[in-house]
């Protein structure tokens, strides 16, 4: 889960809600006057636009149009009795949110559990995207190192309200960890905010998501892959070969672990742009 360092909208970026044929999704955006390309970006697990906040700002200020969006039955999109959250359908909320944005190929970037998302709509619909951009994500599922947390997790959900769920991950995390008021009280609105079924299925994604590397590869789609220098979630051996295997190197983002964006959003930019700017 990322947690932002300020909640006060940069200059240049807009809140707002992006209205497609799959409903509303509330978004973050930044629209310079003549973009250069549209840049599409996909949170994680228990994540949202504002993880993604400082780098719309920063890509609206290189010359880029970028949308960040809380998906279906996050934060606040709300999900509704009966929802899909297969990886597909996911992936088909981020082809309409680009849709409703651009009529023009977008770039794609997926954080986290994001990325799964990402690269199943790349699979899925790879006419759509200009590239693909995966940070701070993997393969696949993350594996058997993590799956006895993650098993507790959906344990809980499913029978746990969300308010006592965060009451107790807000009490195993050390004291030294714990952020100001202000971005407590946030964290305590997404996460009781999110829809249990769709927070239940993303943590069923993580447990055992299939690898879609050899689809995403046969796509023919330019890659990057970054990571923070310090990411703790999956593997950095697994992130490598996945790399090697789309056939391009993991760009390190110094000075941050697994939310890059938000520690370290300069230095992501900065190391993430020229790729952009090259497809």
């Amino acid at each position: 889960m990322s947690a932002p360092r300020s909640l006060e909208l940069p200059a240049g970026v807009e809140s707002m809600r992006v209205e497609t044929d799959r409903g509303s999704f509330a978004a973050h955006v930044s629209r310079p006057s003549e973009p250069t390309a549209h840049v599409l970006l996909v949170p994680g697990w228990t994540g949202s636009k504002e993880d993604f906040t400082p780098i719309v700002a920063l890509l609206g200020d290189a010359g880029f149009a970028a949308t960040a969006y809380d998906q279906r039955g996050q934060f606040e999109t709300p999900g509704a009795p009966g929802d899909d959250y297969s990886l597909r359908a996911l992936a088909e909320d981020a082809l309409a949110v680009a849709t409703a944005v651009t009529d023009s190929p977008v770039h794609l970037l997926g954080h986290s559990f994001g990325g799964l998302v990402a690269q199943t709509a790349a699979v899925e619909a790879p006419a759509a995207w200009r590239s693909l951009s995966l940070l701070c994500t993997g393969p696949a599922a993350l594996g058997e190192t993590d799956l006895h947390p993650l098993a507790k997790m959906v344990e809980a959900l499913d029978h746990l309200p969300l308010e006592r769920v965060h009451e107790l991950r807000e009490q195993a995390r050390p004291p030294g960890e714990r952020p100001p008021a202000e971005i407590a009280d946030f964290l305590h609105r997404r996460f009781t905010s999110n829809t249990p079924a769709s927070l239940r299925a993303m943590t069923r994604h993580l447990l055992d998501a299939p690898d879609r590397v050899e689809e995403v590869a046969r796509t023919g789609l330019p890659v990057w892959v970054g990571r923070g220098v310090d990411d703790d979630a999956w593997p950095h051996d697994r992130q490598a070969d996945m790399a090697h295997r789309l056939g391009v190197e993991v760009h390190v983002v110094p000075g941050s672990a697994h939310s890059p964006a938000v520690e370290n959003p300069e230095e992501l930019v900065a190391v993430w742009v020229p790729f952009l700017e090259g497809v």
